[in-house]
């Protein structure tokens, strides 16, 4: 009974080692590859857990989201001679699932290494020795990122296309003190004259914007001076006009009364024309003499009654009251 229960816990304990070493978890977001005797194995795994030969078969999980690979401490020699240290470069680049077994086949788990940071101390290197400290340090740093980035994905286009660069941030390297107090001290000067600069763009600014007020209101009062001058040309050209509507009204009123003065003269004379007869003539003299009742003589008898009275058959006496 003591050996059935030997044999048991021997089995049991088997079977714990067994899946102990057999069993493993690939995380989300990584890829498991599998190696046996050393070789890699044509298969891959996904996500979970997953159960391979112990002792046997080994494997490797290899990261396939978006990633950053940290440069550190690249040193740099200038063209002139200087040595300078970047002491962070930050590579952030992606692997696609499906190129994980070339990618592990061509350049190892460890592909990074090869492919971002040697490639990282490489470039940087071709970069320095071509250009100044001056360049390197101040004119053409805010390059460097793009450059970077662009030189290893063309590389990495010919040598491990899955692999894709997405950034590339370099910090600022680290040169030499009295070089880097100097370019303080060249900066704070540099800074001074961007101040000067600026207050004299702020005093022009001041300038120009007090010419153009001046101007603006030159122009609103000249503006407002013609519209002045126009309102009163306009009031006495109106003013005119109505004088001369009130003189051709008062001119036509005038010759209207005229033409009826005139007609009335007219008809006035046309009518006395036509009484002027010799009977009316007499009647109207008779009617004067008739009318009068004071007449003074003198010696003689005035001749009209001794001439009115010739054509009648004799002699009449007159009487005068």
């Amino acid at each position: 009974m003591a050996d059935q229960s030997s044999v048991l816990a021997l089995v049991i304990l088997a079977v714990g080692v067994t899946v102990h070493f057999s069993l493993h978890k690939v995380e989300e977001g990584h890829v498991g590859v599998y190696y046996r005797g050393g070789a890699l194995l044509p298969v891959t795994s996904q996500p979970g857990f997953h159960m391979m030969i112990p002792l046997l078969t080994s494997y490797k999980s290899i990261q396939t989201t978006l990633q950053t690979d940290e440069v550190k401490n690249v040193p740099c020699g200038t063209s002139g001679g200087v040595m300078i240290y970047f002491e962070r470069i930050e590579v952030v680049n992606k692997l696609e699932p499906a190129s994980v077994l070339d990618m592990v086949r061509n350049f190892t788990a460890e592909y990074d290494k090869t492919l971002i940071f040697n490639k990282v101390h490489h470039e940087l290197n071709q970069f320095c020795s071509a250009h100044t400290l001056h360049e390197v340090y101040i004119d053409l740093f805010d390059q460097i990122d793009e450059n970077l980035r662009t030189a290893l994905q063309g590389d990495l286009d010919e040598m491990a296309p899955g692999l894709r660069v997405q950034a590339v941030r370099v910090t600022k390297p680290k040169i030499p003190e009295s070089i880097r107090k100097n370019y303080e001290l060249m900066e704070a000067e540099k800074s001074k004259l961007l101040i000067a600069a600026q207050h004299q763009k702020v005093v022009e600014k001041e300038a120009e914007t007090a010419r153009r007020k001046a101007v603006i209101e030159a122009e609103k009062e000249a503006h407002v001076a013609k519209i002045q001058y126009e309102q009163k040309i306009m009031e006495k050209e109106s003013l005119q006009k109505i004088e001369l509507i009130e003189d051709s009204i008062h001119k036509a009123k005038q010759q209207t009364k005229a033409e009826a003065d005139f007609y009335h003269l007219k008809k006035q004379a046309e009518a006395h024309k036509l009484l002027l007869t010799k009977e009316y003539l007499e009647l109207k003299k008779y009617e004067a003499l008739s009318q009068n009742n004071k007449i003074y003589f003198g010696s003689d008898i005035p001749n009209m009654f001794v001439q009115a009275s010739v054509g009648d058959s004799g002699p009449k006496s007159v009487q005068v009251e």
